[in-house]
């Protein structure tokens, strides 16, 4: 066991350095949706705006208008759909919430922006897979979630006190991820992580 916190229990892979919260108290559907219709997510908040900017701004600089993208976990607002399309570029959406099209998943894009979902994942490797699979040759998943580091100190962690946040990544994670579903490349830089796929692949 990892931590024990507010009566919540966390746990840390052996493997990946991962820390998750026991699913004796993962979630149901109807409590993450209550959580989820409470964020105030307008695409026209300069602060949201400026929150996604590190993704918006990376697909604008490695990619153009004719490629295709999907907004990932886009939410009640899609603000990185909604910045990008602006700019004249194609992006689908997909939310299991708000706006669940599984025939979205039937396409492969050449980039994909995750943007503050990753931490809701209830069963990580299966979701990134999934995501790797969705990717053209030569494309990019583009994440952004709050690392965990060894310093922080677990109980006033304002991260872990969202109860739809059940797994928190270090970079060690990111790094097994990479290594185990074979991603051709990986950057960290802040809150936003990188994976490429092959162009090979």
């Amino acid at each position: 066991m990892f931590h024990i916190t507010n009566d919540r229990y966390y746990f840390k892979c052996p493997n990946c350095g991962g820390i998750f919260l026991s699913q004796l108290f993962l979630p149901n559907e109807a409590r993450e949706l209550d959580r989820y219709e409470a964020h105030n997510n307008n695409v026209r908040d300069t602060h949201y705006r400026q929150f996604v900017s590190p993704i918006t701004e990376a697909i604008i600089a490695y990619f153009n208008k004719q490629h295709i993208g999907l907004d990932f976990g886009a939410g009640p607002g899609p603000v990185i759909t909604a910045v990008l399309r602006e700019n004249g570029y194609h992006v689908e959406t997909y939310d299991p919430f708000f706006d669940n099209r599984p025939e979205v998943l039937n396409i492969a894009y050449n980039y994909i922006a995750c943007c503050e979902v990753a931490e809701h994942f209830h069963q990580p490797y299966l979701e990134f897979e999934q995501l790797k699979s969705l990717l053209k040759p030569g494309g990019k998943l583009f994440i952004m979630t709050d690392l965990y580091k060894e310093k922080i100190n677990f109980d006033n962690w304002y991260y872990k006190d969202d109860l739809t946040h059940v797994f928190f990544y270090q970079k060690q994670t990111f790094k097994w991820i990479q290594d185990s579903l074979e991603f051709h490349d990986l950057e960290i830089k802040g809150r936003l992580i990188t994976f490429s796929k092959s162009s090979n692949s």
